[in-house]
């Protein structure tokens, strides 16, 4: 029998509010389309819609920038109370060029705008990235084990540039339940050469996969991956992020 994953979009999710109980609305909405978590699925989540529920969310009438948010949002023609808010995210400035911000979060991520996002929030308001998406995820995950009585992995999700490449892809920027690393070193291949630098990120490859459902105008902020037999495992995005003493462009 072939092998398949199955990749299942959570559909009929109403507007998330700060406040609202998030793992109650999962739930409530596969119940409505005849839907249930199983164990061993993968639950995978927009980070929008976990930043609502987490109140993560400004409006730009209420920042007052900073000379130096003025200045670099008059060099790059953008609104400084967005550059204003996109600095107090940031850990540390990587680059400013061709209006394009790239800094590091305080989370470790070197991405664009320190993820803060204008999209499906509002006019006006702007989306930060969870506080900590690692403990996002155990809280979701722990809490669909309470309540559903099911043991699964959850991903918490972000759309990321790539250096050297075209094109926006999704990121496991939080992770609960299983190894977000594969690592191949030492095994051999088909032919017996020993493995020596191959170490898959699967908690990506699997945000990849739910997010060609996940679209921004699908409407679509949560799936399910059914059939991927990954290591069950604690697991952190952290994890993903390469240390400097390792990271060649730092």
């Amino acid at each position: 029998m072939a092998r398949a994953i199955q990749v299942i979009g959570i559909e009929g999710l109403p507007e998330v509010r700060p406040g609202d109980d998030l793992v109650a609305l999962l739930l409530g909405a596969l119940a409505a389309e005849g839907l249930a978590l199983e164990d061993g699925d993968i639950l995978v989540l927009t980070q929008k819609i976990v930043s609502k529920a987490e109140g993560r969310l400004i409006s730009l009438s209420e920042i007052e920038p900073s000379a130096f948010a003025c200045l670099v949002a008059h060099q790059m023609g953008r609104d400084p109370r967005l550059i204003e808010v996109i600095l107090r995210e940031a850990r540390r400035i990587v680059r400013m060029d061709r209006q394009v911000l790239l800094v590091e979060t305080p989370h470790g991520f070197v991405c664009a705008n320190a993820g803060v996002d204008r999209s499906n929030v509002g006019e006006g308001r702007v989306a930060l990235l969870p506080r900590d998406p690692d403990a996002s995820a155990r809280t979701i995950r722990h809490e669909i084990q309470r309540r559903a009585g099911v043991e699964v992995a959850v991903l918490i999700t972000d759309t990321f540039g790539r250096p050297w490449r075209e094109g926006l892809t999704e990121v496991a920027i939080g992770v609960a339940g299983l190894a977000p690393l594969k690592d191949y070193r030492g095994q051999r291949d088909r032919f017996g050469v020993p493995l020596q630098a191959t170490v898959v990120a699967v908690a990506d490859e699997l945000a990849c996969a739910a997010g060609l459902l996940m679209e921004k105008l699908a409407g679509i902020p949560a799936a399910i991956i059914r059939g991927y037999g990954y290591e069950p495992k604690e697991g952190t995005a952290s994890a993903l992020v390469r240390p400097p003493e390792r990271d060649l462009f730092r």
